[in-house]
């Protein structure tokens, strides 16, 4: 069964003092993306590569910390729950979330690095990337769990943004958690051990991501049978898959109900997933149904691939985003 979302749905439940009134917490692996930017004149001597001479510096949050940037910036109240490194990109990332409204708690591990993506770019376009990370230790990670119990109690959903850099090491009792005391979780996820989500209410991979785990399909009845397969084994209530060119399709007990994306022009798809979750998560904060949520979130992720790198959509872009859909 498949089923398109009428367009004109999202313009009535979009709440502006709703969305406000959302508290999320966001929990898993942060990162600093930091962007040099340059021009290319000349090929190296050295080697056959170009030679960039960088103009300008930009840092931004990643991972984690851009999904609640990305809440953030939709007006919702958002905490953030994390490990960095005691280094100068731990503490750039903490004054980065300070500045977007995030009420971060960054544990410190002394024998950490702060994970670190170095874009290098010449004319607008990436080159080079570099990305410097390790795990947390055992201890710190004990301790985000005990600071983890005490922030259920002030939020309405739990958002785990899994980056596979190892902060989410205990993210089945995360999810038990706060299925116990009623809180919906949502879960960005990665790798191939999808067991490691079992119960959570909302899960959100894109097509890659979903590859690794049920393997390959030839059309939409096995795509659909093989994910529906997977949700029911997970007993997970929706899985949104996000499809690039193709939209988004969200399975649930009920069926199937695909949106066309809505980007009108496609300039960077980095961050795209983090700011599709962060808009799930809001929206049903608010009181939105998975399904209204998707048609936000996919006019979200549309604002956002026409900015270059990792980006928000404000609250202002999203309501533009969708005036415009319902007055075509």
């Amino acid at each position: 069964m498949m089923k398109k979302t009428p367009a004109s749905a999202p313009a009535l439940v979009l709440d502006p003092k709703a969305l406000r009134r959302a508290r999320l917490l966001v929990v898993g692996d942060v990162m600093l993306d930091r962007y040099w930017f340059g021009d290319v004149h000349r090929v190296s001597p050295e080697a056959p590569v170009p030679v960039v001479r960088v103009e300008r510096t930009e840092d931004r949050p990643g991972g984690a910390a851009n999904v609640a940037r990305n809440a953030a910036a939709l007006g919702a109240q958002v905490a953030l729950l994390s490990v960095v490194g005691r280094d100068d990109a731990g503490r750039t990332l903490a004054q980065l979330m300070r500045e977007a409204g995030v009420r971060a708690t960054l544990h410190t591990d002394a024998t950490l690095s702060t994970t670190v993506k170095l874009r290098v770019l010449g004319r607008n376009q990436q080159l080079l990337r570099i990305d410097f990370e390790r795990e947390p230790s055992r201890e710190v990670l004990a301790d985000k769990l005990a600071q983890y119990r005490k922030l259920l109690t002030q939020c309405d959903v739990v958002l785990l943004s899994d980056y596979g850099k190892g902060g989410l090491a205990h993210i089945n009792e995360m999810i038990r958690l706060a299925r116990k005391v009623g809180k919906p979780v949502l879960v960005d996820p990665k790798g191939e051990d999808y067991t490691r989500y079992r119960g959570a209410s909302v899960i959100t991979p894109n097509r890659a991501e979903l590859r690794q785990v049920i393997g390959g399909w030839s059309g939409e009845a096995e795509l659909t049978r093989k994910a529906q397969t997977l949700r029911r084994k997970l007993g997970i209530a929706a899985l949104l898959l996000t499809r690039s060119e193709e939209g988004m399709s969200l399975y649930r007990d009920g069926g199937v109900t695909h949106q066309a994306a809505s980007a009108r022009e496609v300039y960077d798809v980095s961050g795209a997933g983090d700011t599709v979750i962060a808009a799930m998560a809001v929206l049903m904060a608010s009181g939105a149904s998975a399904e209204q949520a998707m048609v936000m979130a996919n006019h979200a992720a549309g604002i956002v691939v026409g900015k270059l790198g990792t980006a928000v959509a404000t609250l202002d872009e999203l309501l533009a985003s969708l005036s415009g859909a319902v007055s075509k």
